[in-house]
């Protein structure tokens, strides 16, 4: 159950919190135990990960299970002690479960079988078919949610590095909230039964946006 806006969860060590952070910050490399400070660390390094990747993945990378490890690993590793590898607890947000820890690794197996070789290197020239490869990546990613937090800032990330391969602007995802973000939950749940149209919505208005930008 959905608990102060918070995934619920059951299990190990890695399910601590930082002591003194009630309950609010997961336990980490740098003592932080402020809700607050961690959100700012976490957005700092973040920025200098998307700096990191785009030197790493170049336009003609397919991506895999390993490379969304390392997207992880290069944004969270001076945080949290995890970052990088799979999660061994179980998720889920609200009445929504994520896929069972113990399955995670043949999902993302599955997902660099499928997707990721299909839909990367994204080439793509018509944006339509851009917008249907990252739909597709972003919502099976997200539906395994591999890691045990940043999973939506990873496949942001992983959405970021696509779109560059394509040749578009950079993506912002800070549009995506209120009534839009309500809106990319479902289109994630609608995502269970393969039907990505309304994330592709989602990412059909990210793109635009990011073109009108670039003017």
């Amino acid at each position: 159950m959905k608990k102060n806006g918070r995934y619920a969860i059951k299990g190990l060590d890695e399910a601590e919190f930082e002591h003194g952070s009630g309950g609010r910050v997961l336990k980490n490399l740098l003592g932080i135990k402020n809700k607050r400070e961690m959100d700012t660390v976490e957005a700092r390094e973040q920025l200098r990960a998307v700096n990191e990747l785009v030197e790493m993945y170049g336009p003609n990378h397919r991506f895999t299970s390993k490379d969304v490890c390392k997207i992880h690993e290069v944004w969270l590793g001076p945080i949290y002690p995890w970052a990088g590898r799979y999660r061994q607890v179980n998720l889920s947000k609200g009445q929504f479960p994520f896929a069972g820890a113990m399955q995670i690794p043949i999902l993302m197996e599955n997902l660099e079988k499928g997707p990721l070789r299909e839909y990367t290197p994204c080439k793509y020239r018509d944006v339509e078919k851009v917008i249907r490869a990252i739909a597709v990546v972003h919502t099976e990613l997200i539906l395994i949610h591999p890691f045990r937090d940043g999973n939506g800032r990873v496949g942001r990330l992983l959405s970021f590095l696509m779109a560059l391969q394509a040749k578009l602007p950079p993506l912002d995802f800070s549009g995506i909230k209120g009534r839009k973000k309500q809106a990319y939950f479902a289109a994630v749940q609608a995502g269970m039964d393969r039907d990505y149209a309304s994330m592709e919505k989602i990412f059909r208005w990210v793109i635009d946006r990011a073109l009108r930008t670039r003017g």
